[in-house]
């Protein structure tokens, strides 16, 4: 017999640092936990060679709220319930169209996705949980533990691909967009030469000590000392005329100064 409980919707949300936001699936899970001998969990309380609905009575739904691939496969945005297949030679992950399904309404035919998925053995979990592992906006880990096992599917978003060509069609006369362009493509080591156009747009619409920071930090990854040098003591001299509370990377610059001059 299994016990279970009712979660409410889990919603895991990565927050770049530039307000680029790229949300975490979401999982609304019913989850079992064992009763009695937790090892014979796979092969006896889940068959082998049989779909499994992981989770307890309805099925584990989980949202994507853009296009992902899952283990190279793509998958649209969109709702989907999780289907589990264990057999003695690995795992198979599937998603299932039919969302509103109950847990023992499973047709293959209604399939979205079928793809291997990688078993690992974990520290003993007595309740079955769904986590999102090493997410960050452009890949992450969609994994199953229970008892022992830990059954995982990579997937990537494709968001650096969007946010780059958003960052290309920018227009307009606001400075903040342009700055926020440069720091994401700061913060995710790419597209050097863009990010520097962006701030430097950015800087001729209106400067100020964060678009000047943001061009100090691309200068000092850039190996460009001197001029990052520079620039950071011309983002201290203007973030110093404006109130304390909105030069809120006071102490970054005053750090930047110094270990920049060793």
């Amino acid at each position: 017999m299994l016990h279970c409980t009712r979660l409410a919707l889990l919603t895991l949300t990565l927050f770049a640092a530039t307000s680029v936001a790229q949300p975490a699936p979401a999982l609304d899970l019913p989850r079992p936990s064992p009763k009695g001998s937790v090892t014979q969990n796979v092969g006896e309380v889940v068959p082998l060679d049989q779909v499994w609905r992981a989770g307890a009575n309805d099925c584990t739904k989980v949202t994507f709220s853009t296009p992902v691939s899952i283990e190279g496969k793509p998958v649209p945005a969109g709702a989907y319930c999780i289907f589990l297949l264990p057999a003695k030679s690995g795992w198979t992950f599937i998603l299932s169209k039919n969302s509103e399904q109950g847990g023992t309404d499973y047709k293959q035919s209604e399939d979205a996705l079928r793809v291997p998925a990688t078993a690992s053995t974990i520290p003993l979990r007595e309740r079955l949980a769904y986590a999102i592992l090493d997410f960050d906006d452009e890949e992450g880990t969609l994994a199953m533990e229970w008892e022992t096992q830990r059954v995982a599917v990579k997937f990537t978003t494709g968001t650096r691909d969007r946010v780059l060509a958003q960052i290309r069609k920018l227009k307009g006369d606001d400075w903040r967009p342009y700055n926020a362009a440069a720091r994401y493509l700061s913060v995710a080591g790419i597209e050097p030469a863009l990010a520097m156009q962006m701030v430097d747009r950015s800087i001729k619409l209106k400067e100020n000590w964060n678009n000047v920071w943001t061009r100090a930090q691309l200068l000092h990854a850039a190996g460009k000392n001197s001029e990052a040098l520079a620039a950071a003591q011309r983002a201290q001299t203007l973030g110093k005329a404006v109130p304390k509370d909105e030069f809120f990377a006071a102490d970054d610059v005053a750090k930047a100064l110094v270990s920049w001059k060793k």
